[in-house]
């Protein structure tokens, strides 16, 4: 990935702050270290899969030095399941569809980039080979969109030629599970460029997403696109609310999209925002240096209603870590309170670049670009006493679509429901339900009632039309 600031010496953040991380309440565990055969620089962050395990990918190492993809357990077990060819270099996460495959992408396989699908065991097709004119380096990561098909974002190529670079400023596609890819909008540069991360389907049926420079200001923006490729430029960063936002969007139970700039703000340090989706945009949080560095993995809403996200820099001084600091995990109120969690030292990691994940367990869990036994980057987890809970995939649907849920000790299940009005539904596992929507379901809280207890979803299951 281009290094969109450097950061230089501001990496240096104030010792006094790891005092004040409370550990009471927490539990902190390095699962695994890379050693560069089994994969090196995890940027993307862990899925977790219909089977409970955890999925992911690095962007090198490997037997061919091409980056891989990877399987690892909750207590740490880490297993490849395919080493890509040197040159391919996969960046974004993985998305489990529906139908129980994995989609990915590579950044530079076959010189453009590719689309690719990878089932369970480790069974690779490449689905789909940009070939610039539809795109290029797709850094973000794919989701599957409510119609079953999958969208994405390309950072560079596409119609336009308004950029520095001959390569275009990036698109937005749509492709099918098959192979068959539409796309959907070129970015010109005024209107945004170079998106470098995925896209978020919000309750309202459209598509958010964020671009790192371009604009109004050339600082980036946050858009929304319809299916048919219609877009609507909501905000174009100024700097001063936050520069080149490298990640992509969530949509908070408030209804609210929330994201992360790696750089802006009143020091240049990185910014966590909210905007309305009709396009109002509201500072939560500055970045100063002493508090963290470039949040470029952007963040995540849990079970407890509290935000929380890393950044790659600040914490401890270590010079065996990226600017001479490690990184950091934070929590965040959606009133702005910012409370560090955890200082990376790099022999329990470095630099988390991406995203957490919190898992139906409870836990959250992370990856690390660098530390570790080896140097080669970590997955961590991240106890903070948070309960068990059930995630459906999708979390929207009409009445009668097919739903996947997903959650711990399962087996026993005697009951799902949405929003109260009662489903019929298969237990695969103990971690996969299968169900649908039930003829009468409103949107709602979905509801697996076990012999020990009832398990709820993480968010509100929306029931379209």
């Amino acid at each position: 990935m281009i290094r969109l600031r450097t950061l230089g010496s501001l990496a240096i953040v104030c010792l006094l702050l790891t005092a004040a991380i409370d550990s009471s309440a927490q539990t902190f565990a390095t699962l695994t270290s890379f050693n560069g055969t089994d994969g090196l620089a995890p940027w993307a962050p862990v899925i977790q899969g219909t089977d409970g395990n955890y999925y992911g990918v690095t962007e090198y190492g490997g037997t061919n030095s091409g980056g891989t993809v990877f399987k690892v357990t909750s207590g740490g077990v880490l297993t490849t399941l395919y080493n890509f060819n040197n040159g391919d270099y996969p960046f974004g996460a993985l998305v489990q569809a529906t139908d129980g495959n994995f989609y990915g992408t590579t950044t530079q396989g076959n010189a453009w980039g590719t689309v690719f699908k990878i089932t369970q065991k480790g069974k690779l097709t490449t689905l789909f080979t940009f070939d610039g004119t539809d795109g290029t380096a797709p850094y973000g990561a794919l989701i599957e969109g409510t119609d079953g098909d999958l969208y994405g974002t390309t950072y560079n190529g596409g119609a336009s030629d308004a950029c520095i670079y001959d390569y275009g400023c990036g698109t937005v596609f749509k492709i099918t599970k098959k192979g068959k890819l539409t796309p959907l909008y070129s970015f010109g540069g005024a209107d945004g460029e170079r998106p470098s991360a995925g896209l978020l389907q919000a309750i309202d049926g459209n598509f958010y997403g964020t671009t790192s420079e371009g604009g109004t200001n050339g600082y980036g923006t946050v858009f929304k696109i319809t299916k048919k490729g219609e877009l609507t430029t909501l905000h174009s960063f100024d700097g001063t609310d936050g520069e080149y936002p490298s990640a992509g969007l969530i949509q908070a139970t408030d209804g609210n999209l929330y994201g992360t700039s790696c750089c802006g703000g009143a020091t240049g340090d990185g910014t966590v925002f909210k905007i309305a989706t009709a396009g109002t945009l509201t500072m939560l949080y500055t970045f100063d240096g002493t508090n963290g560095i470039g949040p470029y993995g952007g963040l995540i809403q849990a079970t407890d209603g509290n935000f929380y996200l890393t950044t790659e820099f600040g914490g401890i001084a270590e010079t065996n870590c990226s600017f001479d600091s490690c990184g950091m995990i934070f929590e965040l109120t959606p009133e702005g309170t910012l409370t560090a969690l955890h200082s990376f030292d790099a022999t329990d990691g470095g630099n988390p670049y991406a995203a957490l994940l919190q898992s139906t367990n409870g836990s959250f869990y992370g990856t690390t670009l660098t530390g570790g036994s080896s140097g080669a980057g970590t997955i961590y987890s991240l106890s903070m006493g948070l309960g068990p809970f059930v995630e459906t995939e999708p979390t929207s649907g009409k009445l009668g679509a097919k739903v996947i849920i997903l959650g711990n000790d399962l087996t026993d299940a005697t009951g799902v429901s949405f929003n109260g009005t009662p489903a019929t539904f298969n237990v695969v596992s103990s971690s996969e339900i299968k169900t649908k929507v039930p003829v009468g379901a409103t949107t709602g809280t979905v509801e697996v009632t076990t012999p020990v207890g009832t398990l709820k979803s993480n968010v509100a299951f929306q029931v379209t039309q």
